[in-house]
């Protein structure tokens, strides 16, 4: 459903969030090794994210990545448009170019339901949610 590259967005900011409740900046190499990644591809990912404003990061020998009170009130929905966009959320179910209520594809009004609870549902999970789930270990983010 995400692309590789949201998937790795995701992981990554539930696991820094994680680790920013306890006050603590993650760098690189901690942030691959806890969710299975490859460390250049979450560096790129993790880069554009604070660009984006998801993510902060701090340099020097306390440094890394953490969420402040305001990035951990972010949405799952968030993230999947800032890396995806908003295709998942807008796009035809056929990935016809126009597709719309006027002149729509075959599966065009049962995938416009699908969206609406997908956006709904990623809409309303924050990441300051998952903390309690991984700490009690009911949620995983590598095998």
């Amino acid at each position: 459903m995400f692309s590789k590259t949201c998937e790795y967005a995701i992981r990554a900011l539930i696991f820094i969030a994680q680790q920013s409740k306890d006050d603590v900046r993650v760098g690189v190499k901690e942030i691959a090794k806890g969710i299975g990644s490859p460390e250049h591809f979450i560096a790129k990912i993790l880069q554009e994210l604070s660009r984006k404003g998801l993510v902060l990061s701090l340099k020097g020998p306390t440094g890394g990545f953490y969420l402040d009170n305001k990035t951990l009130k972010c949405t799952l929905a968030d993230i999947v448009k800032a890396v995806d966009g908003d295709k998942l959320f807008l796009g035809c179910g056929l990935g016809l170019e126009y597709c719309s209520d006027a002149r729509p594809c075959p599966v065009h009004h049962e995938f416009k339901k699908i969206r609406a609870d997908i956006y709904k549902t990623l809409q309303s999970i924050r990441l300051g949610e998952f903390h309690a789930q991984l700490e009690e270990s009911i949620g995983f983010l590598k095998r």
